[in-house]
Parts: C-alpha cells; sequence; structure tokens
C-alpha cells in the first residue's frame, strides 16, 4: 500500500524539467557520437587521380606485393588513420632534379633573375663546384635529368627519400664522366658526345642501384672557370686563327695539286698521243716493207734500179736535168758531174726589147 501511494505520488516540475533535459542531451550525445564515427569511417575514403597510382599502408606495411599494391585511379576505401594509410605516386608525370656539384656558388634568386654573381679573383672550392677534366683542368658543369616513375613500390618505399638518390646518381655521372673528357672537348668540340656520356652513365646507375625510374632527358651545361674567362676566349681565338689559316692551307695545297695533277695529265694524254702516231707509223712502214719484199725476192736488181729512181727523184726534186748513168761495162766507177745551179744565160743587148 505504500509502494502504490509513492508511485502516484506527483513528481514536482523541476525534476521533471531535469528529466527532460538529460534525455535530450543522451540524444544529443548519440547523434554527436554517430555523426562522429560517420565522418571517422569517412576519412578513409579517397580518390586516385589519372596518371597516379596509389600504395596502401596498414601500420606502415605496403598492403600486397607488385602491381596488387598498386591502386587504379577512381575511389577507393581504407580503415582510418591511424590503423591505415596511403602514398600517392606519379607515374605519368615528369620529375626533375638538378646537379649544382660542379657549379659556381649562387642562389636560387639569382638564377631566377639571370644574375650572375662576380667571379671574384680565385675559385673557392669551399663554395664553388667544379668538374676535374681528364687533362688536368677545371671547369664549371651543370647536368638537369628528367625522369619517370616506372616503379612507385620501390621508389617510395625503398629509400629514405628517392628524389635525393637519384640527383646523387646524376653528380656521381657528372664527375665521372667529366674525368674522362678533355676541357676542350666538354666546352667546345664534343659537347653532344659529354652529354651523351653523362646520361649513358647516370642510367646505367640507375639500373644497378634499382631506382624505379626511366630517364627522359639529361641536359648538360659547361662553362669554363669565369675567373679564366679571358684567357679561354683568348685560346679560343687563336684555335679559329689556326683553323682558318689551315683551310687557307689545304686550299692551295688542292690549288697547287690540282694543277699539278692537270698537268700531268696532260703529258701523258700527248705521250699517248705520240706513242700512238709513233705505233701508227711504225706499223705502217712494217707492213710497207712486208709488201714489198716479195718484190724484192723476185727481182732484186730491179727492185733496187726502181727504189733508187724513186728515191733520187724525191731528193732531187728541183734539179732541172736528171742523168740516169748505168754501171760500166768494164767495172770502172763513172765520174759524173752535176751543174746544179747553172748560171742564168746573159740578156742580148741587141735583142729587141
Amino acid at each position: 500500500m505504500a509502494e502504490k501511494e509513492q508511485i502516484e505520488r506527483p513528481v514536482d516540475s523541476g525534476s521533471q524539467a531535469l528529466s527532460e533535459a538529460l534525455r535530450s542531451s543522451f540524444a544529443l550525445v548519440k547523434f554527436v557520437m554517430v555523426l562522429l564515427v560517420i565522418i571517422f569511417l569517412g576519412s578513409g575514403i579517397f580518390q586516385v587521380k589519372e596518371g597516379e597510382r596509389a600504395i596502401l599502408l596498414r601500420f606502415g606495411k605496403p598492403v600486397g606485393t607488385g602491381e596488387a599494391a598498386l591502386l587504379k585511379p577512381g575511389l577507393h576505401f581504407s580503415l582510418p588513420y591511424p590503423i591505415d594509410d596511403h602514398e600517392k605516386v606519379s607515374v605519368t608525370g615528369i620529375q626533375k632534379v638538378t646537379s649544382t656539384t660542379g657549379w659556381y656558388a649562387t642562389t636560387r634568386a639569382q638564377r631566377a633573375a639571370g644574375i650572375e654573381p662576380p667571379p671574384g679573383g680565385t675559385l673557392n672550392p669551399a663554395n664553388d663546384g667544379y668538374i676535374l677534366t681528364a687533362d688536368e683542368n677545371i671547369a664549371h658543369a651543370e647536368a638537369t635529368l628528367t625522369y619517370r616513375i616506372n616503379d612507385p613500390v620501390g621508389y617510395t618505399f625503398d629509400f629514405v627519400n628517392a628524389s635525393n638518390a637519384v640527383q646523387a646518381a646524376l653528380d656521381d655521372a657528372l664527375l665521372f664522366t667529366a674525368a674522362h673528357y678533355k676541357v676542350d672537348d666538354i666546352l667546345r668540340r664534343d659537347r653532344i658526345g659529354f652529354r651523351e656520356a653523362v646520361r649513358a652513365r647516370v642510367t646505367d646507375l640507375v639500373q644497378q642501384r634499382n631506382l624505379g625510374i626511366i630517364v627522359e632527358q639529361c641536359a648538360v651545361e659547361s662553362i669554363a672557370p669565369r675567373q679564366l674567362k679571358d684567357a679561354f676566349n683568348e685560346v679560343l681565338k687563336a684555335e679559329l686563327n689556326r683553323n682558318i689559316a689551315l683551310n687557307d692551307a689545304r686550299t692551295v695545297a688542292n690549288q697547287v695539286t690540282n694543277k699539278a695533277g692537270a698537268d700531268a695529265q696532260g703529258r701523258i694524254n700527248l705521250a699517248e698521243t705520240e706513242k700512238a702516231q709513233l705505233v701508227a707509223e711504225i706499223s705502217s712502214r712494217a707492213r710497207q716493207f712486208s709488201e714489198l719484199l716479195p718484190r724484192y725476192r723476185e727481182n732484186p736488181s730491179l727492185f733496187t734500179q726502181q727504189l733508187l729512181t724513186e728515191t733520187l727523184g724525191r731528193v732531187l726534186m728541183n734539179v732541172q736535168d736528171k742523168i740516169l748513168v748505168p754501171e760500166s761495162g768494164d767495172g770502172q766507177n763513172l765520174q759524173l758531174w752535176y751543174n746544179l745551179n747553172r748560171e742564168l744565160p746573159k740578156p742580148n743587148p741587141e735583142a729587141p726589147k
């Protein structure tokens, strides 16, 4: 009976208001807690863009191996931090590192503004970088390497800072290659060959160290020490003058050689012509002799007499009178007197004019 009276006893308005306030607060707390849980779980949703790959980390270690560890473009879910985390890596974007280990001291602001600091009296190895060439000269060289990532897992987790590892390989390639080239080849004669040698060296180092990248391009800029700029310019000027003198000498040599060759060829051609004429004349005489030989064998005396007559006719062509005397019957030699230059008849004064 006492319990029934206690239940039916009306509650005062203050207690009722407090109870309603507590119920409202509990409902609000529940809503906030549910909202926080939703936000907490939603924090694990992330998006991977085109040209990117994501690596899911659970307690700091990649989930999966090889290609299976790479999340492709799209929306993905992971447990909230600190349980899960993710790393995004660009697989199509071009990365770039620059090696200034062989360049003189300068600041980013000066480089951006195109301002060259004063060279000073001497090279300061404590501040200024340089390269040492094969012929024991000093020069400045700067290399810029562009690359893209082909192994995101190795690039991200095998190195504390993969970009620094790539730059270290580029520094090594630049200094190593410079030690195998002469300063004139680096600065003027074989700039392309030097650049390609640096690229080949850094590519080998990338493969040996498994950096997980593909080299796209390697640009190398090299200049003479600024303190010796005038001296190098004088050497270049002397080299240009030497080349001009050598070219002039080669031109004169070619002209002389060509003229001598032409003269020699002309004499050879003349000799060949005279040779052909002489051979033709001898061949003609040989044929003539071959034709006359049978006649001589038939009658040597008559042939000799005919030949003598023809010869005297040619020799004494301008003689007015020709007398042919046969041999003496008694074997004695005959004396013949020829008046080759007969005096002209004297004019008759009495002859009518």
